[in-house]
Protein backbone atom coordinates (compact mmCIF):
# COMPACT_ATOMS: atom_id res chain seq x y z
CA UNK A 1 0.00 0.00 0.00
CA UNK A 2 2.90 2.34 0.79
CA UNK A 3 4.44 1.80 -2.66
CA UNK A 4 1.08 2.44 -4.33
CA UNK A 5 0.60 5.63 -2.35
CA UNK A 6 4.09 6.81 -3.25
CA UNK A 7 3.50 6.07 -6.92
CA UNK A 8 0.25 8.04 -6.88
CA UNK A 9 2.02 10.96 -5.24
CA UNK A 10 4.73 10.90 -7.90
CA UNK A 11 2.12 10.75 -10.66
CA UNK A 12 0.18 13.66 -9.19
CA UNK A 13 3.37 15.69 -8.91
CA UNK A 14 4.33 14.91 -12.51
CA UNK A 15 0.83 15.76 -13.72
CA UNK A 16 0.69 19.16 -12.08
CA UNK A 17 4.28 19.92 -13.05
CA UNK A 18 3.74 19.57 -16.81
CA UNK A 19 1.75 21.44 -19.41
CA UNK A 20 2.02 18.75 -22.09
CA UNK A 21 0.23 15.41 -21.93
CA UNK A 22 0.08 12.50 -24.34
CA UNK A 23 -2.73 10.04 -23.70
CA UNK A 24 -2.15 6.58 -25.14
CA UNK A 25 -5.38 4.60 -24.81
CA UNK A 26 -6.11 0.96 -25.52
CA UNK A 27 -9.03 -1.40 -25.04
CA UNK A 28 -8.47 -1.71 -21.31
CA UNK A 29 -9.59 1.87 -20.75
CA UNK A 30 -12.97 1.26 -22.36
CA UNK A 31 -13.32 -2.03 -20.50
CA UNK A 32 -12.69 -0.18 -17.24
CA UNK A 33 -15.37 2.33 -18.24
CA UNK A 34 -17.95 -0.46 -18.57
CA UNK A 35 -17.72 -1.27 -22.28
CA UNK A 36 -17.12 -4.96 -21.77
CA UNK A 37 -17.10 -7.37 -24.72
CA UNK A 38 -17.92 -10.47 -22.72
CA UNK A 39 -19.86 -11.61 -19.68
CA UNK A 40 -23.33 -10.41 -18.76
CA UNK A 41 -23.30 -7.39 -21.08
CA UNK A 42 -22.64 -9.66 -24.05
CA UNK A 43 -25.04 -12.39 -22.93
CA UNK A 44 -27.90 -9.96 -22.28
CA UNK A 45 -27.63 -8.31 -25.68
CA UNK A 46 -26.75 -11.24 -27.94
CA UNK A 47 -28.73 -14.16 -26.54
CA UNK A 48 -30.19 -15.17 -29.93
CA UNK A 49 -26.80 -14.93 -31.64
CA UNK A 50 -25.17 -17.01 -28.91
CA UNK A 51 -27.79 -19.73 -29.39
CA UNK A 52 -27.42 -19.75 -33.18
CA UNK A 53 -23.66 -19.31 -33.60
CA UNK A 54 -22.22 -20.38 -30.22
CA UNK A 55 -20.59 -16.97 -29.83
CA UNK A 56 -18.61 -16.45 -26.63
CA UNK A 57 -17.82 -12.72 -26.73
CA UNK A 58 -17.99 -9.69 -29.02
CA UNK A 59 -14.31 -9.72 -29.90
CA UNK A 60 -14.14 -13.20 -31.42
CA UNK A 61 -17.64 -12.84 -32.88
CA UNK A 62 -16.33 -10.04 -35.05
CA UNK A 63 -14.26 -12.56 -37.02
CA UNK A 64 -17.11 -14.99 -37.68
CA UNK A 65 -17.47 -15.91 -41.41
CA UNK A 66 -21.18 -15.22 -41.91
CA UNK A 67 -22.70 -16.95 -44.95
CA UNK A 68 -24.73 -13.94 -46.08
CA UNK A 69 -24.49 -10.17 -45.89
CA UNK A 70 -27.92 -10.14 -44.25
CA UNK A 71 -26.60 -12.27 -41.37
CA UNK A 72 -23.35 -10.33 -41.14
CA UNK A 73 -25.08 -6.98 -40.77
CA UNK A 74 -27.66 -8.30 -38.33
CA UNK A 75 -24.78 -9.03 -35.98
CA UNK A 76 -22.68 -6.00 -36.79
CA UNK A 77 -25.53 -3.51 -36.50
CA UNK A 78 -26.12 -4.62 -32.91
CA UNK A 79 -22.39 -4.65 -32.18
CA UNK A 80 -21.95 -1.12 -33.55
CA UNK A 81 -25.02 0.15 -31.72
CA UNK A 82 -24.02 -1.32 -28.38
CA UNK A 83 -20.41 -0.15 -28.49
CA UNK A 84 -20.64 3.17 -30.29
CA UNK A 85 -23.74 4.57 -32.00
CA UNK A 86 -26.11 3.87 -29.12
CA UNK A 87 -23.70 4.93 -26.38
CA UNK A 88 -23.04 8.29 -24.78
CA UNK A 89 -19.80 9.18 -23.02
CA UNK A 90 -19.09 7.03 -19.99
CA UNK A 91 -18.32 8.64 -16.61
CA UNK A 92 -14.69 7.50 -16.75
CA UNK A 93 -14.01 9.27 -20.04
CA UNK A 94 -15.80 12.39 -18.80
CA UNK A 95 -13.63 12.44 -15.68
CA UNK A 96 -10.51 12.02 -17.77
CA UNK A 97 -11.51 14.98 -19.93
CA UNK A 98 -12.15 17.19 -16.92
CA UNK A 99 -8.73 16.23 -15.61
CA UNK A 100 -6.75 17.24 -18.71
CA UNK A 101 -8.96 19.79 -20.47
CA UNK A 102 -6.70 22.73 -19.60
CA UNK A 103 -3.49 20.96 -20.57
CA UNK A 104 -1.78 20.92 -23.95
CA UNK A 105 -2.78 17.36 -24.81
CA UNK A 106 -3.05 14.89 -27.65
CA UNK A 107 -4.74 11.48 -27.69
CA UNK A 108 -3.58 8.48 -29.67
CA UNK A 109 -5.96 5.55 -29.35
CA UNK A 110 -6.56 2.12 -30.81
CA UNK A 111 -10.13 2.18 -29.50
CA UNK A 112 -12.93 2.32 -32.07
CA UNK A 113 -15.83 3.29 -29.78
CA UNK A 114 -15.30 7.08 -30.15
CA UNK A 115 -15.54 7.66 -26.40
CA UNK A 116 -12.99 10.46 -26.55
CA UNK A 117 -15.17 12.33 -29.03
CA UNK A 118 -18.31 11.72 -27.00
CA UNK A 119 -16.59 13.00 -23.84
CA UNK A 120 -15.80 16.37 -25.50
CA UNK A 121 -12.12 15.88 -26.22
CA UNK A 122 -11.04 18.17 -29.08
CA UNK A 123 -11.45 16.19 -32.32
CA UNK A 124 -8.36 17.95 -33.70
CA UNK A 125 -6.34 16.43 -30.86
CA UNK A 126 -7.33 12.79 -31.36
CA UNK A 127 -5.54 10.29 -33.60
CA UNK A 128 -7.95 7.38 -33.97
CA UNK A 129 -5.44 5.09 -35.60
CA UNK A 130 -7.47 1.87 -35.89
CA UNK A 131 -10.73 3.27 -37.29
CA UNK A 132 -14.22 3.62 -35.87
CA UNK A 133 -17.41 1.61 -35.60
CA UNK A 134 -19.20 4.77 -36.71
CA UNK A 135 -18.04 4.50 -40.33
CA UNK A 136 -18.30 2.11 -43.25
CA UNK A 137 -15.86 1.68 -46.10
CA UNK A 138 -15.58 -0.30 -49.32
CA UNK A 139 -14.58 -3.83 -48.31
CA UNK A 140 -11.81 -3.81 -50.92
CA UNK A 141 -10.89 -0.16 -50.35
CA UNK A 142 -11.54 0.85 -53.96
CA UNK A 143 -11.65 4.48 -52.78
CA UNK A 144 -10.73 6.31 -49.58
CA UNK A 145 -14.03 7.82 -48.48
CA UNK A 146 -15.84 6.76 -45.29
CA UNK A 147 -19.60 6.72 -44.72
CA UNK A 148 -21.42 7.49 -41.47
CA UNK A 149 -23.43 4.41 -40.53
CA UNK A 150 -25.47 5.73 -37.57
CA UNK A 151 -28.83 6.06 -39.32
CA UNK A 152 -28.40 2.81 -41.22
CA UNK A 153 -27.56 0.90 -38.05
CA UNK A 154 -30.89 1.84 -36.48
CA UNK A 155 -32.74 0.71 -39.61
CA UNK A 156 -30.85 -2.57 -39.71
CA UNK A 157 -31.65 -3.38 -36.10
CA UNK A 158 -35.33 -2.66 -36.63
CA UNK A 159 -35.40 -5.07 -39.58
CA UNK A 160 -33.72 -8.10 -37.95
CA UNK A 161 -36.02 -11.09 -38.38
CA UNK A 162 -36.40 -14.43 -36.60
CA UNK A 163 -33.57 -15.90 -38.69
CA UNK A 164 -31.27 -13.13 -37.47
CA UNK A 165 -31.05 -11.45 -40.85
CA UNK A 166 -31.62 -7.84 -41.85
CA UNK A 167 -33.79 -6.79 -44.78
CA UNK A 168 -31.89 -7.32 -48.03
CA UNK A 169 -32.54 -3.78 -49.22
CA UNK A 170 -30.56 -2.45 -46.24
CA UNK A 171 -27.37 -4.34 -47.09
CA UNK A 172 -24.78 -1.62 -47.85
CA UNK A 173 -22.96 -1.70 -51.17
CA UNK A 174 -20.01 0.39 -52.27
CA UNK A 175 -21.25 3.41 -54.24
CA UNK A 176 -18.17 3.20 -56.47
CA UNK A 177 -17.57 -0.47 -57.32
CA UNK A 178 -20.87 -1.95 -56.14
CA UNK A 179 -19.14 -4.48 -53.91
CA UNK A 180 -19.73 -5.21 -50.22
CA UNK A 181 -19.07 -2.66 -47.50
CA UNK A 182 -17.30 -3.24 -44.22
CA UNK A 183 -16.81 -1.48 -40.90
CA UNK A 184 -13.80 0.84 -40.90
CA UNK A 185 -11.57 -1.29 -38.69
CA UNK A 186 -7.90 -2.09 -39.16
CA UNK A 187 -8.18 -5.84 -39.53
CA UNK A 188 -6.63 -6.48 -42.95
CA UNK A 189 -4.75 -4.78 -45.78
CA UNK A 190 -7.91 -3.03 -47.00
CA UNK A 191 -8.26 -0.61 -44.10
CA UNK A 192 -9.14 2.84 -45.46
CA UNK A 193 -7.10 5.77 -44.17
CA UNK A 194 -9.22 8.73 -45.24
CA UNK A 195 -8.39 12.44 -45.36
CA UNK A 196 -9.21 12.93 -41.67
CA UNK A 197 -6.99 9.98 -40.69
CA UNK A 198 -4.02 11.48 -42.51
CA UNK A 199 -4.70 14.94 -41.11
CA UNK A 200 -4.70 13.57 -37.56
CA UNK A 201 -1.57 11.54 -38.12
CA UNK A 202 0.16 14.71 -39.29
CA UNK A 203 -1.28 16.67 -36.35
CA UNK A 204 0.00 14.05 -33.90
CA UNK A 205 3.46 14.14 -35.48
CA UNK A 206 3.47 17.94 -35.34
CA UNK A 207 2.44 17.82 -31.67
CA UNK A 208 5.29 15.47 -30.82
CA UNK A 209 7.77 17.69 -32.63
CA UNK A 210 6.47 20.80 -30.89
CA UNK A 211 7.06 19.39 -27.41
CA UNK A 212 10.22 17.35 -27.96
CA UNK A 213 12.33 19.68 -25.83
CA UNK A 214 9.66 20.26 -23.18
CA UNK A 215 8.57 18.41 -20.07
CA UNK A 216 5.83 15.98 -21.15
CA UNK A 217 3.81 13.33 -19.34
CA UNK A 218 2.65 10.18 -21.12
CA UNK A 219 -0.49 8.68 -19.61
CA UNK A 220 -0.93 5.14 -20.88
CA UNK A 221 -4.32 3.56 -20.22
CA UNK A 222 -5.33 0.00 -20.99
CA UNK A 223 -2.66 -0.73 -23.59
CA UNK A 224 -1.98 -4.44 -23.89
CA UNK A 225 -0.03 -6.66 -26.26
CA UNK A 226 -2.60 -7.16 -29.04
CA UNK A 227 -1.23 -4.22 -31.02
CA UNK A 228 1.59 -3.06 -28.71
CA UNK A 229 3.79 -1.29 -31.26
CA UNK A 230 1.24 1.47 -31.85
CA UNK A 231 1.41 3.00 -28.37
CA UNK A 232 3.50 0.90 -25.99
CA UNK A 233 6.71 0.75 -28.06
Amino acid sequence: MKDASENMSRLAEAFYDTDNIIIGAGAGLSTASGIEYGGKRFEDNFKDFIEKYDFTDMYTSGFYPFETEEEKWAYWSKHIYLNNVGMSATPLYKKLYELIRDKNYFVITTNVDDQFYKASFDSDRIFRIQGSYRYLQCQKACHDKLYDDAGLVYEMIESIDDELKIASDLVPNCPMCGGPMDVNLRKDNYFVEDEYWHAQRDAYTAFLNSIKDEKTLLLEFGVGFNTPAIIRF
